[in-house]
């Protein structure tokens, strides 16, 4: 298949519609299948896609070994469309545990070393800090990346959960392709304030969480019980009546959804590449099924009726709970 590009702002390269969110592949969501993901990947380059997103610190970087893989073993032409979005400064302890984020230059410098050793490449396409330093100006964090932009390093840089002060200071210090944020029907926090600094900048989004880490995918219940290492036991969305009244907001949606004779998932997909052609939705698919379902939202034709209704299904703000819990919550500068 064809999939049709959008750019990453007014610096950035095209990219596939789509992205594709490798965190789940090794990272926060339980067990995965290791030979599964890279048979994702690879589906997922085959029907287009080029725009991998991950982490350093997902799965303690072994997300970006299971993405070098993948890559390795791809046809050479596959292979080579592949961009890589790839986020760092996140400190974790040997037992998983989250110590805070480090953006000094020099640690800047020290973790694209090591990411770009992981993924065995000599360039990384999109590099971005995962949380700002509250310690350190975001003026020294992208100095630093324009550094690593002009020594061939880095290709574009990124930002990710900051808001429209951080935006704006960022913006003057160096080009900035994209944000990185969550958005979806249930995250629609950004429309208030960030979004139109984005927009007035030239910067994209990329947005991550669209399908609510599953919440509404269409596909959770609230007799599922999550397995072990799976962090949405612990999210708020997922708790106790705020799950149930979640749920009945996927219900009300899945009412629209079947009268257009698609899923849920490829309608909360479809709302939010409608959104804008400088919003580029990133998908958590870890299989090659669920990954066919998303890249049918391609084909999904909202027209303003089919948009408010989805609207009145979901309305802004309906979600219960936060989208993190508490303790992470305060490390998100979009949130301030």
């Amino acid at each position: 298949m064809t999939i049709s590009t959008r750019p990453l702002g007014t610096t950035g390269p095209r990219v596939s519609a789509l992205g594709l969110g490798c965190m789940g592949m090794t990272a926060l969501y339980g067990e995965a299948d290791r030979a599964e993901s890279i048979a994702t990947i690879h589906a997922a380059l085959e029907a287009g896609v080029t725009l991998l997103d991950t982490g350093d610190f997902y799965g303690m970087g072994s997300n970006e070994l299971l993405i070098a893989e993948a890559l390795r073993t791809a046809p050479a032409a596959r292979r080579e469309q592949a961009l890589l979005s790839v986020k760092f400064g996140a400190l974790r302890g040997p037992d998983g545990s989250w110590l805070g984020y480090d953006g000094r230059p020099a640690a800047v410098k020290n973790f694209a070393a090591y990411s770009l050793q992981r993924l065995g490449v000599d360039h990384l396409d999109v590099y971005r800090i995962a949380r700002l330093d509250p310690d350190v100006p975001v003026e020294e964090t992208v100095g630093a990346l324009a550094e690593l932009v002009e020594q061939g390093y880095v290709r574009h840089i990124g930002l990710s959960e900051v808001g429209a002060e951080t935006i704006r200071r960022a913006a003057a210090t160096a080009p900035i392709a994209d944000l990185q944020i969550e958005y979806s029907l249930i995250s629609r926090g950004i429309e208030r304030s960030i979004l139109p600094v984005t927009r007035e900048l030239g910067i994209s989004v990329t947005a991550y969480g669209v399908l609510g880490r599953g919440l509404i995918s269409g596909h959770f219940t609230a007799e599922r019980q999550l397995t072990a290492g799976d962090f949405r036991a612990f999210s708020p969305r997922f708790q106790g009546e705020n799950l149930q009244h979640n749920l009945n907001l996927v219900e009300a949606l899945r009412a629209v959804a079947d009268g257009k004779g698609v899923s849920v998932a490829q309608t909360v997909i479809a709302w939010v590449l409608a959104q804008g052609e400088d919003i580029v939705p990133l998908i958590g698919a870890r299989s090659r099924e669920r990954l066919t379902e998303s890249l049918g939202a391609l084909d999904v034709v909202l027209d303003k009726a089919d948009l408010a209704a989805i609207e009145e299904a979901v309305p802004a703000d309906a979600a219960a709970g936060q989208r993190y819990g508490q303790a992470a919550m305060e490390h998100l500068d979009s949130e301030r």
